[in-house]
């Protein structure tokens, strides 16, 4: 009757409910019965000491390109991850004709982080039109349960070439072929539309991304396909631009969900009223009847990066200068008093959404190259520069210089302190993602968010109890972004679990690995007290290794309430 039965486990039902001991029994990758289970199956899993929840939806990954060379979608699924939503921002690969592919991988490859070579040697291009990418991935068979954004930036460069990235106002043409494509993509299954006017988001040499030079006007346009279509939800990458008014506006406009994300909303000390500003915007709109979120990091946001590849900087208008030059020119502008003058002048009137503000405590040396330097590694540029006499920002070029600019530093930006972060988390009108998973590899990995959190925000905080945090990761996420059945552990629901230890859940340090396709690096985690993860009732990964399959159970998701 039974594929496989867990024993003895603590069940978390993701409803926010307590916990409740109980055998839970599995079948045709659904969940049978949750409860005393006398019958007997050929694979059984005694979890006594542990505990069964669903398991953890990711709302905003970047798997889009890797997916289509790497069914496991690594590393979501060691992490907890059973569902992942791509496209966000409005950056992914579909639709996209043939002759604009080079075009879209660059601007991917800069804005999110992604080796360039890995790009063009993995991503299996059997596929333009959105509908044709989703029947790639079902036939690429996923770990994971997936749905796709339709993007802005992608639907602009489709029909409007390089000009996406230089023209601000399409003809009306322009503008009704981008308004199909989102059609077209609505009806083969996006999960919604997704967009990007953050100043943070550039492109290859250094050029906008599409999306973030389009009126307003525009974007009210192409949101109206969803109200037009009535469904789908609405994701925006916000700078400046894009205010919760706007976003209301949008809300109000489609009769569908809208969700901020931007460094705004984080939790800055230099303006530490400004995030929950965000939040409580979000709830007044809500109580005039407009569905608006804002979605919440619950880690810091941090980069591991080199100067050679300065992605947390490049916001800043000094390091234009940069932009599309080779190895020894950019050391050599870096050396240069003008450089750093204009450096030093963006600190002192930062714009808005800007990454670093200056403060050289939150940036600290990572790995060094040279033995005299190794010292260095775990102190901030504020430290050295103290005890050396000099200002933080030569320090910080001087060393990268001597280094050849090999040096790693890590950059803690916002949400670095757990006093701001927790109202923001706490706050109804959060919903908790942003892991980023599968972008900017070589800087960061916050795939393991949900892990952060458990082990964080529940067990070392105690700012959630276990079950609340279990709910904020699970079903609150899947019912926020309209996803059907998924994020909960009931009778009759799809067997996505994770079965862990609320006693040592949590994550690994980052850890490089040299696994892209050819051979290019990137940063990932490990988990810690995880027993095993299931999709769709198929073991994924045991907690220490993935479980190799010639093909995954993740479903393509393409319906949505």
């Amino acid at each position: 009757m039974y594929d496989f039965i867990i024993r003895n486990a603590q069940v978390f039902d993701g409803l926010g409910n307590p916990a409740h001991f109980a055998d839970v029994g599995v079948a045709d990758g659904v969940v049978k019965k949750i409860g005393l289970i006398a019958d007997t199956a050929a694979h059984e899993l005694d979890a006594k000491g542990l505990s069964l929840m669903p398991g953890i939806v990711d709302l905003h990954t970047h798997f889009d390109a890797q997916v289509t060379w790497d069914r496991t979608m690594s590393p979501s699924p060691a992490l907890g991850v059973t569902t992942a939503v791509m496209g966000n921002c409005g950056f992914g690969i579909a639709p996209c004709p043939a002759n604009l592919r080079e075009t879209m991988i660059k601007n991917l490859s800069v804005v999110e982080g992604m080796d360039l070579n890995a790009l063009r040697m993995g991503i299996k291009w059997e596929f333009e039109s959105f509908k044709e990418y989703m029947d790639q991935l079902r036939a690429t068979k996923p770990y994971l349960n997936t749905a796709v954004f339709a993007g802005h930036s992608v639907v602009r460069t489709a029909v409007m070439g390089d000009e996406a990235s230089e023209t601000e106002t399409p003809t009306p043409a322009q503008l009704q072929a981008m308004q199909a494509l989102i059609a077209e993509a609505m009806d083969a299954g996006a999960i919604g539309f997704a967009s990007s006017f953050s100043p943070n988001h550039s492109g290859y040499g250094g050029r906008p991304m599409p999306s973030t030079i389009a009126t307003e006007e525009e974007l009210y346009a192409l949101t109206n396909v969803l109200g037009e279509k009535k469904k789908g939800v609405f994701m925006m990458a916000t700078g400046s631009r894009a205010n919760p008014d706007v976003m209301e506006k949008i809300a109000e406009n489609t009769g569908r969900p809208a969700y901020i994300s931007t460094v705004l909303s984080m939790y800055n000390p230099a303006t530490p009223e400004q995030g929950l500003s965000y939040y409580e915007r979000c709830a007044q709109a809500q109580a005039r009847g407009n569905e608006l979120y804002m979605l919440t990091s619950c880690q810091p946001l941090s980069f591991d990066f080199t100067l050679d590849e300065p992605y947390p900087l490049l916001s800043h208008s000094a390091f234009d200068a940069i932009k599309g030059q080779d190895h020894q020119t950019i050391k050599e502008i870096y050396a240069t008093p003008a450089f750093r003058a204009n450096f030093k002048a963006n600190l002192a009137e930062p714009k808005k959404g800007i990454l670093f503000l200056g403060d050289w405590r939150y940036i600290e040396v990572g790995e060094t190259f040279m033995a005299e330097h190794q010292p260095l590694e775990g102190m901030s540029i504020f430290a050295i520069a103290k005890e050396l006499g000099q200002d933080p920002l030569d320090v910080f070029f001087d060393l990268s210089i001597k280094e050849d600019l090999k040096i790693h530093f890590t950059g803690k930006f916002y949400n670095h302190i757990d006093e701001g972060v927790a109202p923001l988390l706490k706050h109804p009108a959060s919903v908790i993602t942003l892991s980023d998973a599968g972008a900017h590899l070589i800087y960061m990995c916050d795939a393991a968010f949900g892990l952060h959190f458990l082990s964080h925000w529940v067990r070392e905080t105690g700012h959630f109890t276990l079950a609340e945090g279990v709910r904020r990761l699970t079903s609150d996420a899947a019912d926020r972004f309209r996803i059907p059945n998924r994020g909960r552990l009931l009778e009759g629901s799809p067997a996505d679990m994770l079965l862990f230890d609320p006693a040592t859940i949590g994550m690994s340090k980052l850890e490089n690995k040299n696994d892209l396709p050819g051979g290019g690096s990137r940063k990932v985690r490990s988990p810690r007290g995880i027993h095993g993860v299931w999709v769709n009732g198929c073991l994924v990964h045991d907690g220490k290794n993935y479980v190799e399959m010639a093909e995954g159970p993740g479903h393509v998701l393409d319906s949505f309430n």
